[in-house]
């Protein structure tokens, strides 16, 4: 009988510890969402003063190739000349500013910690990047020939997929 009450009182403690680890998991897994959801807000009001174009109407897309990768903007609408019109504006900057290592709209917008960012400035001069007008919206498209910074280009690209949240997608 002691036996018997041992292993009863064995399984209740397993059983309570399953609980208590189910519990953790749900609180930290709730904190992690909420964590992301307000990071992903405050980008997106970061962005709104960075970006002329209006987020709930556009689609960012981060492309990654063996080269480096192609990053669109698209309005949702490609018939919203407006949006496109502004996409574009954008984009041309965006493409001039990063040719010469001026990524500081990104750092304004994501902060300067952001992966890759730093690797991005301080080899700007071996990334050639080019500016070209899309459908609904432009692109600029990212080649290297050197493996870091295609990592950190990369890198770069899953960071602003993450910090844009619906506003952005993985090609």
């Amino acid at each position: 009988m002691k036996r018997e009450n041992r292993r009863v009182q064995a399984l209740l403690a397993a059983l309570a510890l399953v609980a208590v680890a189910a519990t953790a998991y749900v609180l930290i897994s709730t904190n992690e969402q909420r964590a992301v959801a307000a990071r992903q807000a405050e980008i997106a009001a970061k962005g709104r003063t960075v970006m002329p174009f209006d987020l709930e109407r556009t689609t960012h897309r981060f492309t990654k190739t063996a080269t480096g990768g192609v990053q669109t903007v698209s309005s949702d609408d490609p018939a919203d000349a407006e949006q496109v019109t502004l996409i574009r504006e954008h984009l041309t900057a965006e493409a001039a500013g990063f040719s010469a290592g001026d990524y500081g709209d990104p750092a304004s917008i994501h902060g300067g910690e952001m992966p890759g960012l730093r690797e991005l400035e301080a080899g700007h001069d071996r990334i050639d990047i080019r500016y070209a007008q899309a459908p609904a919206g432009a692109e600029i498209t990212y080649t290297t020939s050197d493996p870091a910074l295609r990592e950190a280009l990369h890198a770069w690209f899953v960071a602003q997929v993450t910090d844009h949240g619906r506003h952005a997608e993985h090609g």
